[in-house]
C-alpha cells in the first residue's frame, strides 16, 4: 500500500506542475526518476539482470537509454518524418493547392463544426484500416488538418478532433481487440463484427455530436467566432502551383490503404516508407516544374527541419512519458491497484465498473492504453471464472476504456504527435478532447454492457 501512496503523491504533483505551465518534459522525467530511485530503495530492481549495468542506481538512467531507443526507432522515427513530410508539403505549395480544391464544394456546407463531427466518423473509419493510433493521427495531420483550417475551423478543434479519431481501436488488425477476441474465446473477426461494432456505433455517433457542441463552445469561450466557411478565392492565385500538386499530400494515405487488408494485403506499407516514397515523389515533381536542381536538392533540408523539430517538441515528450510510466510499474503500484480490484468483492457489473474505471485511469495517467488493458485484462478470465460469467462485457469494456481514456491523456503519443504538428499544447489539446472521452466512456459502458 506505501507503493500505491508514493505513486499517487507523486502523480498528483506532476498533474499540478504540468496544469501550471511547467515544462512537460522536466515534470515527466523528475516524477518517473523519484519513482524509480524510490524503487530502488525499497530494493526492487530496474531491469532485468542481462540488461542492468550491475548498479540500481545507474539503471534508472539505463533505463531512459533503452526508452530513447526503442521510441526514437519506431514511433519517433514515424512521427518526425510525418512532420518533415508536413513542412515539405507546405514549402513546396502542395498543401494550398489541395485545400483550394477541396475548399470550393466544402463551402456550402456552411458550418464548420458540422465538418469537424463528420471527419471524426471518416477518422475513426480509417482506423479500421490504419491500427496506428499516432500513425493515424500523423497522416491525417498532413492531409485533413490543412483542410479544416483553411475552411474556418480553430487550430485547436481541429487538432482535437483529430487526435480523437483512433479513440475506439477498431476491427481485426487492432492488438487490442485480438487480446480481447483471444480472452473471450471468440474469433477475431466475430468479435468486431458482432461484439465491437454495435458498441462503437452507437459511441462514434455520440462522440461526433459531442465534438459538434464543444468545439463550438470552445471557440466561443476563446472568442474565436466562426459560423461560416471561409470561401476560397473565386480566381486561381497567381502563386499557386500546379493544380497536380494536389495528390501529393494524400499519397502517403494512399499507399497505406492500398497496401493493407483493405485491398493488396500481400504488400506491407509502413507509414514512414510511405511518407519518403512520397518525399522522393514530391522533388521529382518539384524538379519537373522548376527546372533547377540546385534548389530542389537544397529544399530537402526543409523536411530534416521539419524532423529535427518534432524530435525536441514531440519525441522527448513521448520518452518523458513513458519513463514516468515505468516508475510507476516499477515500485509496484499498478500491481497493487491489479490486487485491490481483484479482491474488491462487489458483483459483476461492478467488477466490470471497477475493471474499467481503472483501466481508463491508469490509460490517463501514463499516456498508454496497451499497458494497464493487457496488465488488467489478464485477470479476467479468472475473475468471470469465480462468478461464474462470460468474459466478453468485461473485457469488452475494458478495452474501450483503455482507447477512450487514451485520447483524453496529454503524453499519449498520439495526442502528443497532433500538439507538435499542430503547434499547440498538449494540455490545451486535451481540454478539447476529454469532454468528448468522457462521454463516450459513459456510453460505451453502458452500451458494453446492455449489449
Amino acid at each position: 500500500m506505501l507503493s500505491l501512496i508514493i505513486a499517487l503523491v507523486v502523480t498528483g504533483a506532476v498533474g499540478f506542475l504540468i496544469i501550471r505551465k511547467n515544462k512537460p518534459q522536466t515534470v515527466l522525467l523528475a516524477g518517473g526518476i523519484i519513482l524509480l530511485s524510490i524503487t530502488v530503495l525499497m530494493g526492487y530492481p530496474i531491469l532485468e539482470a542481462k540488461k542492468s549495468t550491475g548498479l540500481y542506481w545507474f539503471d534508472i538512467f539505463k533505463l531512459i537509454e533503452d526508452i530513447f531507443s526503442s521510441r526514437v526507432a519506431e514511433i519517433g522515427l514515424m512521427i518526425m518524418t510525418v512532420g518533415g513530410f508536413a513542412k515539405y508539403m507546405e514549402h513546396i505549395g502542395a498543401s494550398r493547392v489541395l485545400v483550394y480544391i477541396t475548399a470550393r464544394p466544402l463551402r456550402y456546407l456552411r458550418s464548420p463544426y458540422l465538418l469537424l463531427a463528420v471527419s471524426y466518423i471518416i477518422g475513426q473509419l480509417l482506423n479500421i484500416v490504419i491500427p496506428s493510433a499516432a500513425g493515424l493521427c500523423v497522416l491525417l495531420m498532413a492531409t485533413m488538418y490543412p483542410v479544416l483550417i483553411s475552411l474556418g475551423c480553430s487550430r485547436l478543434s481541429a487538432a482535437g478532433v483529430i487526435a480523437t479519431t483512433p479513440c475506439l481501436d477498431l476491427g481485426p488488425a487492432s492488438a487490442t481487440a485480438n487480446f480481447a477476441a483471444k480472452t473471450s474465446g471468440i474469433d477475431v473477426a466475430d468479435y468486431f463484427v458482432g461484439i465491437q461494432a454495435p458498441i462503437a456505433a452507437i459511441t462514434m455517433i455520440v462522440i461526433a455530436i459531442t465534438h459538434y457542441f464543444i468545439q463550438r463552445y470552445f471557440d466561443r469561450r476563446d472568442g474565436i467566432e466562426t459560423t461560416a466557411f471561409a470561401s476560397p478565392p473565386d480566381t486561381r492565385p497567381d502563386d499557386l502551383p500546379p493544380l497536380i500538386y494536389a495528390i501529393l499530400p494524400i499519397i502517403p494515405i494512399g499507399l497505406v490503404l492500398a497496401f493493407s487488408k483493405l485491398a493488396i494485403a500481400t504488400i506491407k506499407m509502413p507509414v514512414v516508407t510511405a511518407m519518403l516514397m512520397s518525399i522522393a515523389l514530391a522533388m521529382v515533381f518539384e524538379f519537373v516544374h522548376k527546372r533547377d536542381i540546385k534548389t530542389v536538392a537544397g529544399s530537402i533540408q526543409v523536411f530534416f527541419d521539419g524532423m529535427g523539430k518534432i524530435f525536441a517538441t514531440v519525441v522527448s515528450l513521448i520518452v518523458a512519458g513513458e519513463t514516468f510510466a515505468n516508475g510507476l510499474m516499477k515500485i509496484g503500484a499498478i500491481d497493487q491497484i491489479i490486487a485491490i480490484a481483484e479482491s474488491s468483492g462487489f458483483g459483476v457489473i461492478g467488477i466490470t465498473f471497477i475493471m474499467f474505471f481503472i483501466v481508463g485511469a491508469c490509460a490517463v495517467i501514463m499516456g498508454s492504453g496497451n499497458a494497464p488493458y493487457y496488465s488488467f485484462g489478464a485477470l479476467v478470465p479468472d475473475i468471470t471464472a469465480k462468478m461464474g460469467v462470460s468474459s466478453i462485457s468485461m473485457i469488452t469494456t475494458m478495452q474501450f476504456s483503455a482507447s477512450i481514456a487514451r485520447s483524453a491523456s496529454p503524453i499519449t503519443a498520439a495526442v502528443v504527435a497532433v500538439a507538435g504538428v499542430a503547434e499547440v499544447s498538449p494540455v490545451d489539446l486535451v481540454k478539447r478532447t476529454a469532454i468528448p472521452m468522457a462521454v463516450a466512456l459513459i456510453v460505451s459502458f453502458i452500451t458494453g454492457v446492455l449489449l
